[in-house]
């Protein structure tokens, strides 16, 4: 079961309304870096998670607290809104001028929510959950998690050079110290299993003699016309597991070109399909 106090994890203030950032919030929210995804994507993690149930509950902990991260952007989406122009008439009426805060506003916030939130981004396209992994593998979700939190963070560090509002520039720097902590956590629980050369390759319970060997630690070149390949760490010396030796190789077919059977009569081809 899940239980709320009705408080915030972090104070939320906004001291001058901006109905633009509001829209730029909604990426926080329902955006592919948002929080909707790691909240769901850690829940399912944990939902699935089959072994020690310490990583279960950590997963569940941290789960819980994106739903927090949530109700504070809203909260913040809504506070962004209030006194927001209506109609083009108040804007007008507002900003002689013409500040065109009403055409930069996300419409929905106006015509769906009555100045509220929504699980969307900042395109005002819904949330997807096709972006949330679960694999049942719980080194490789970490791994996913490490990514999900770094392009959050990297999310709300923008967010936080895009405002001058001190309330919000509180609230997304308490964000972002969370994002720091998320990264370490999870690459700290990929260490509890036995650290990262223990857990590479992913998943390490398939016997390595048992897939091509010569090709586990090649870096393929795969540019045209004799064109150096790109040197750097991944194409020589031990590789990251100490299993093997980086090395870069020609890119080359192994395989002949393919040939498929004609199409069926009844397939719906062309006449000359069939020939």
């Amino acid at each position: 079961m899940y239980y709320t106090d009705k408080k915030l994890q972090f104070p939320v203030r906004v001291e001058k309304p901006n109905p633009v950032f509001a829209r730029a919030l909604q990426q926080a929210i329902g955006g592919v870096e948002g929080e909707i995804r790691v909240a769901l994507q850690y829940f399912f993690q944990a939902w699935g998670a089959r072994g020690p149930t310490k990583y279960r509950d950590m997963l569940l902990n941290t789960a819980t607290e994106e739903l927090a991260h949530i109700e504070m952007l809203a909260t913040a989406v809504a506070l962004n809104l209030e006194n927001a122009p209506l109609s083009m008439q108040e804007e007008v009426s507002a900003d002689p001028i013409g500040g065109g805060v009403l055409n930069g506003m996300n419409f929905r916030h106006i015509l769906s929510t009555g100045l509220a939130a929504l699980p969307e981004n900042a395109n005002g396209i819904p949330f997807c959950a096709s972006h949330v992994y679960a694999s049942g593998n719980l080194a490789a979700d970490m791994m996913a998690n490490v990514t999900a939190e770094s392009s959050g963070r990297v999310l709300a560090v923008r967010l936080y050079n895009m405002t001058d509002d001190p309330g919000m520039k509180d609230m997304l720097s308490f964000l972002i110290a969370r994002d720091t902590m998320h990264q370490q956590q999870w690459l700290a629980a990929v260490e509890d299993m036995g650290g990262l050369q223990a857990s590479l390759p992913i998943p390490n319970s398939f016997p390595q003699t048992e897939e091509q060997e010569g090709f586990s630690y090649a870096f393929v070149n795969c540019l045209v016309d004799g064109v150096e390949p790109p040197e750097g760490r991944w194409s020589k010396g031990t590789s990251i597991d100490g299993k093997g030796e980086f090395a870069s190789v020609v890119a080359e077919p192994l395989g002949g070109e393919p040939v498929l059977a004609p199409p069926r009569p009844e397939s719906g081809s062309q006449v000359e399909q069939l020939k």
